[in-house]
């Protein structure tokens, strides 16, 4: 701060400032700043610099930092400057969304020019997503308005046991709408502890506020009805806290990696064995992997298989229709934040003791930065899987038998939002594959009841009694992941390959049946929508340009480990805003713009800017730049085992080589050097 006041006192300074940035982006070295690294504190701070400068705050003039990110380059610039085709670094430019004076601006900041390059003002549907500040700041509300104060107090509950959580409130048709300018709101509720931090156990139902965010007041307030709120007993999972009896202990267990690790890091660029790629951070998707090549030792050449790959939304729909709960269709990246909510990793659990922490930052409300320490781990995995193997025992009188560690490399976040942790990995095997898992545990949301026992209940409850008083309710969560691949190239086609059942009806064989493969290339956005699950298919990604020696189309092929698509009806509010999730398999063609499944302002949204929209265009996807979207999915009824945590449930999918190499890339991968624990 005390710089930008220096530089607005004196211009002469702001001149050389600006000159000497210039001469930073221009002469520094590529592996300092490369154009896809996110955003640094000092460049947060002079970004908050730029937009106060040309907005500035007074008593009556409000400004928040709501969104800031990366404006990328163009992608041909950024295959241009990796390739050396350019003498300068691209510009490094900022996204910036903004509440000023109630309104959402979008501005484009020029770090290289010091400047707002571009700026305008979004009328539409929907506001950005939330703050740790709008959130905080809601919450707190609760404890200085009588009629929430009294409503607790008739409960006979104290105050200061109490936790509240401002919950996003959806959109439910045009009968509640107000126009374009409804409020940007939240619904706030409220959990008690007394007796345990496990505050999630233990919520106080009928109790509501609605807050208007931008004026930070409660504008409405429900005490519907009274039901117990559930005990605090057997709710406890901290180590510490626990009463025994315990489980018996294992014996201890390690990784030992005498050598050091096989994996390098440069800036944000990590490359480990045949892989390299470039890891970073974003506040709305949390970790993005771009770049990503393997070397092929056959051709002596890296080759791409993926431009860029992230979380695009999360969908978190809940099934109970009562009054407090029917609301709870959560846009979990759009409303919150993927990468807001990344937790710190805790070395030696949630992360091996031979991983290495990356640190990463984003923008507060106010536009400073702030850090999350160790947001990232990095390690190579071993637990005693098989790279390949085979016993040739057909030759008399000898045994042959050859086997491979598989090794691999793992980058992992958490993200947790509420009572829900999301573990995220991304893991890079040396047979060309990229799998992607999430794994969900933390805490079920249960609601309140005054129902003891299962054969006390006579009405739908929306979920399962797991407790005495507490119903843990059904509910999905549906994760969009946005992968641009580049196999070998940016010019790629989707192939989907049938496995059709053939009668043998003539008497070429003794057999009645067998399968074969029918392939089509999709040529359109309308013919790669899949919901997958009603037929076995191959789902390929091949660049048309090139073949193998054998002929083949090099490619690579989407494995989901399991599918699971949506149930709600078509016509469901909530459901029209999450239509992205209709189908698990989209492939459209590339946009720069369009990076989020649910659009841009998920918030409130109406449904009319996600990837189903976009994919109406049945813009022409053959042997184009394109953009593959999937969507896994968990349908979660719960059970008693799911209380008082949840152990973690895992799915995925992933990314294999298919007619890529030649033959066997890991044939020839060395035995690691063994290492054996006394």
């Amino acid at each position: 701060m005390e710089q930008n006041k220096k530089m607005a006192a004196a211009p002469s300074q702001t001149i050389l400032f600006i000159i000497l940035l210039h001469i930073f982006y221009i002469f520094v070295p590529s592996h300092q700043y490369h154009p896809l690294d996110s955003l640094t504190p000092s460049e947060f701070s002079q970004i908050r610099s730029i937009v106060t400068k040309a907005y500035p705050e007074s008593s009556t003039h409000k400004l928040t930092f709501q969104y800031v990110g990366l404006e990328e380059p163009s992608k041909q610039t950024v295959i241009s400057w990796l390739k050396n085709e350019t003498t300068t670094n691209p510009p490094r430019q900022a996204f910036v969304i903004a509440r000023i004076d109630h309104q959402t601006h979008e501005l484009i900041v020029d770090l290289s020019l010091q400047e707002i390059a571009s700026k305008r003002i979004y009328s539409g549907y929907g506001y950005p997503m939330f703050t740790f500040e709008d959130q905080e700041n809601a919450d707190k509300l609760a404890f200085t308005y009588p009629p929430f104060v009294a409503s607790i107090r008739r409960r006979g509950l104290k105050l200061e046991e109490v936790v509240c959580e401002s919950f996003s409130v959806g959109w439910y048709g045009a009968e509640e709408e107000e126009g374009k300018n409804k409020k940007r709101i939240v619904k706030v509720m409220c959990y008690y502890m007394n007796g345990t931090v496990n505050l999630f156990m233990r919520p106080i139902e009928g109790i509501s506020m609605t807050v208007d965010l931008d004026e930070m007041k409660i504008i409405g307030f429900q005490d519907r009805v009274t039901v117990p709120v559930p005990k605090a007993d057997e709710t406890e999972f901290r180590e510490s806290k626990i009463k025994p009896p315990f489980r018996q202990s294992l014996k201890a267990i390690t990784v030992v990696q005498p050598d050091g690790p096989s994996f390098t890091i440069d800036g944000h660029m990590i490359r480990w064995a045949d892989w390299e790629f470039h890891l970073s951070f974003d506040v709305r998707a949390g970790m993005i992997i771009s770049l990503a090549s393997i070397y092929d030792l056959e051709k002596q050449q890296s080759r791409r298989v993926l431009y860029k790959g992230h979380v695009s939304e999360m969908f978190v729909p809940y099934m109970d229709l009562t009054e407090e709960w029917q609301r709870r269709t959560f846009f979990d990246a759009g409303e919150y934040g993927y990468g807001l909510c990344s937790m710190t990793l805790e070395p030696l659990r949630d992360c091996p003791p031979n991983a290495v922490f990356m640190d990463a930052y984003f923008a507060k409300q106010d536009g400073m930065s702030r850090k999350i320490p160790k947001a990232f781990c990095i390690f190579e995995r071993y637990a005693g899987d098989i790279m390949w193997r085979h016993t040739e025992a057909t030759i008399p009188g000898k045994t042959v038998r050859e086997v491979r560690q598989d090794v691999s490399l793992v980058v992992r976040t958490v993200s947790t939002f509420g009572n829900y942790d999301y573990v995220n990995d991304w893991e890079f095997k040396q047979s060309g594959s990229i799998k992607v898992t999430v794994g969900l545990t933390g805490m079920v949301q249960v609601r309140g009841t005054t129902y003891t026992h299962k054969d006390h209940m006579e009405e739908d409850v929306y979920g399962t009694l797991v407790a005495e008083n507490s119903i843990a309710i059904h509910h999905d969560h549906f994760l969009t992941y946005r992968l641009d691949l580049d196999v070998d190239g940016d010019a790629n086609s989707f192939v989907k390959s049938k496995l059709r059942t053939t009668r043998v009806n003539d008497r070429r064989s003794s057999r009645k049946s067998y399968w074969t493969v029918d392939s089509k290339t999709a040529k359109t956005e309308s013919d790669a929508r899949i919901k997958l699950g009603s037929e076995p298919a191959e789902l390929l990604f091949v660049n048309p340009n090139k073949k193998t020696k054998m002929g083949n189309l090099i490619g690579y092929r989407l494995i989901p480990e399991g599918v699971t698509g949506a149930l709600l009806s078509s016509d469901d509010h909530p459901q029209i805003r999450a239509a992205f999730t209709n189908y698990n398999v989209w492939v459209t063609a590339y946009n720069k713009s369009e990076k989020w499944a649910g659009g841009l302002y998920a918030d409130q949204s109406h449904g009319d800017d996600t990837l189903a929209v976009w994919s109406n265009r049945n813009r022409s996807i053959e042997n184009k730049d394109i953009v593959l979207w999937y969507t896994l999915g968990f349908h979660h009824v719960p059970y008693q085992e799911d209380f008082p945590v949840m152990p973690t449930l895992n799915g995925g999918f992933e990314l294999r080589p298919s007619n890529f190499f030649e033959s066997n890339p890991v044939l020839k991968v060395k035995q690691p050097k063994e290492e054996y624990s006394p």
